[in-house]
């Protein structure tokens, strides 16, 4: 048995369990529900209206640009800004709203924070044993002391060997390690994560990115996390929650979110796509590209509009050389693993394609685009007024 296997299941069997009536039912371990948040002097809610919902185990990452209401929305389920409005129900008791507050340290909630929030004069086992010296909650049996738990929560970030030095001994992702082990030592039964890994370098990013989903599947618990980084959340997420200005774009799976998103914004957002103008002709949307048909279902909420966009995603635009052809390559970037190419269309419209480096094409070089019409969705061109 790895050790990895032997932590989770003491993890496991000795999280404190929730309340009968919990454990009873397929409660969800957090359920937002209509959560408004406004702050003093501003024109419009920071939080407005959301709902959502997060089972035992799962990962939900809240993705949008910076003010959409990402950490706002965190700090209400952390208890450390109340909802005006909604209610906020953490293993099926209410935290907040309509007349109920549960403080933060009550709430069985571990929080990660941007910049580790450690402590400098404490080494590595005292910054973890910090937090269960001051979690209020029921203390367990004599064979769960401080030192057992923080033991434990050291060796599941990996760290053994590292307790005695002091964080500014530390890397920054050993840091970041060091705030994961603190916020699982109290085996809360939800992990927050306010942008954890926005202060690393991209190498060491990536690699903690994944080291933190397999760390929290490997406990069982659930967590949020929050970010404004499109392949982080793709790569970590079971759910994800896409947020602008305050409101709930879409939400649902990494696959649901990139193959079928719900408005423009997610579109550009998440996918990165390309939009070209077309209208609706005889043989499918007539481009000054080129005729384009489309099978899959329009998003489009209007039966037929006679004027759209075409939503192209960067990978599945089809480059050939063709020195007739209407579009132009204008830069081509090389990315490693792939090509990335800014096209040129009549109209001066920048097109973006990622290909594989098979074959270079240079600048200058006049390309026939292609896509398959499985991969074309449609958007309105402009909003509705009606």
């Amino acid at each position: 048995m790895t050790q990895m296997t032997q932590l989770r299941l003491k993890v496991n069997a000795t999280q404190n369990p929730p309340k009968p009536s919990v454990c009873m039912t397929p409660l969800p371990i957090l359920h937002l529900d209509h959560v408004t948040k406004q702050f003093p002097g501003t024109k419009a809610p920071a939080v407005n209206q959301i709902s959502l919902a997060l089972h035992q185990g799962e990962l939900l990452s809240l993705l949008g640009p910076s003010g959409c209401g990402k950490t706002t929305l965190l700090r209400m389920i952390a208890g450390f800004e109340t909802p005006q409005s909604g209610t906020v129900e953490l293993a099926g008791c209410r935290v907040a709203g309509e007349g109920a507050w549960v403080p933060p340290e009550q709430r069985s909630v571990g929080m990660v924070f941007q910049d580790f929030a450690l402590f400098p004069h404490l080494t590595v086992a005292q910054n973890v044993a910090f937090g269960l010296q001051k979690c209020t909650r029921k203390a367990t049996s004599s064979e769960e002391s401080i030192p057992d738990r923080t033991r434990d929560a050291i060796a599941l970030v990996g760290l053994q060997g590292l307790e005695d030095r002091y964080p500014y001994e530390l890397s920054g992702g050993q840091q970041q390690r060091v705030a994961l082990a603190r916020a699982l030592a109290p085996r809360p039964s939800l992990v927050l994560l306010d942008e954890p890994l926005s202060n690393l370098d991209v190498q060491v990013r990536l690699y903690l990115r994944e080291e933190i989903r397999n760390i929290l599947k490997a406990t069982g618990i659930s967590g949020v996390f929050v970010t404004h980084d499109q392949e982080e959340a793709l790569s970590i997420s079971d759910q994800i929650a896409v947020m602008r200005q305050g409101q709930l774009e879409q939400l649902g799976t990494p696959e649901e979110i990139y193959r079928s998103p719900a408005s423009r914004f997610v579109a550009e957002f998440v996918t990165q796509a390309n939009f070209l103008p077309a209208r609706r002709c005889a043989q499918g949307w007539e481009t000054e590209v080129g005729c384009l048909t489309v099978k899959t279902p329009q998003l489009d909420p209007l039966p037929h509009p006679e004027t759209a966009e075409l939503m192209i995603r960067q990978e599945e635009l089809i480059l050939k050389p063709d020195g007739n052809a209407p579009v132009v390559v204008r830069d081509r970037h090389f990315l490693g693993r792939e090509y990335r190419y800014c096209l040129l269309t009549p109209s001066g419209r920048e097109l973006y394609a990622r290909t594989t480096t098979g074959t270079a094409l240079s600048a200058g070089t006049r390309v026939q685009i292609s896509v398959s019409d499985e991969a074309l969705q449609i958007f309105p061109d402009q909003p509705r007024n009606s």
